[in-house]
């Protein structure tokens, strides 16, 4: 069992989820149900991902009721305008072949582009229509999350955003937590290709302290800071070794440790919020 997160408006998410990022097709299907067979219960898709088809399926070739499993996505920048993020949100869930998302979120705000503020007007409605059972943001600075709240008087419930040893996100957990947004992790664990971060000694004497391994280390620092995690993987043993982090804690000063590993640029790639946009 995964212990949960409680969000502002109630619900309650598994304190790690799986991440859906690349899985499509048959192959896809295949990684997510095993997966769910493994005890996940939260799967984090996005349209961009192109895979909303391949979580239904998974979701349905799994046989676990679907009151039991929390399904999140996300709008992508090239449909911000309100009639259309509308309708993007309606396709989502025919692809999915779902009555509902349990989340959804903005991806990226898009600030040159300027229109997050009318998208997120359209997840308000669209959450009110039952479309969705709570919304969120994603790649959100506490300016941008000032306005949409100021606009609409609704509070995203979750802010996701790249957060791993390199780039703890200091300052903006700080804003989530102190407006009671969860934060939530994408690249947890860093990228092999690009920041290598299980690999660095700190955190392979860590693994070596805690008899556990690398990855393991680094979703417990995230959890014990009060982030909810979505590592991905497709194989089963990596799967089960993600989500069996609760049987021992952290030292107060290995936190500490962690947290110094952070880098000004640390981002795995330049994708500043406050510049960067993704359609």
């Amino acid at each position: 069992m995964i212990p949960t997160f409680k969000l502002a408006d109630g619900l309650y998410v598994p304190q790690v989820g799986f991440g859906t990022y690349k899985l499509k097709g048959a192959t896809g299907v295949n990684a997510i149900v095993s997966a769910l067979n493994m005890g996940y219960r939260f799967l984090d898709a996005a349209v961009n991902y192109e895979n909303e088809g391949t979580v239904g399926a998974a979701i349905r070739r799994s046989g676990i009721p679907r009151a039991d499993i929390l399904v999140q996505s996300k709008l992508p920048g090239r449909h911000q305008h309100y009639d259309e993020a509308i309708t993007t949100i309606q396709e989502s869930l025919f692809r999915a072949g779902l009555d509902y998302f349990d989340l959804y979120l903005i991806h990226w705000p898009n600030p040159k582009t300027g229109l997050y503020e009318e998208a997120w007007q359209a997840l308000v409605d669209a959450q009110k229509w039952g479309l969705i059972r709570a919304i969120g943001v994603s790649n959100f600075l506490p300016e941008h999350i000032d306005k949409i709240t100021k606009a609409t008087g609704v509070q995203p419930v979750i802010n996701q955003v790249e957060l791993h040893p390199y780039f703890n996100q200091a300052d903006q957990r700080a804003y989530d937590a102190a407006h009671h947004i969860l934060t939530q992790a994408w690249s947890p664990l860093g990228r092999a290709t690009s920041n290598n971060v299980m690999q660095d000694p700190i955190i392979k004497n860590l693994a070596e302290k805690y008899h556990k391994g690398p990855g393991q280390i680094i979703l417990r620092w995230q959890t014990q800071l009060g982030v909810m995690p979505i590592p991905k993987s497709t194989h089963a043993s990596r799967q089960y070794e993600n989500m069996s982090i609760f049987d021992f804690e952290l030292a107060p000063e290995d936190m500490v440790a962690i947290n110094n590993m952070t880098r000004a640029d640390g981002r795995i790639r330049d994708q500043d919020p406050a510049y960067y946009e993704e359609f």
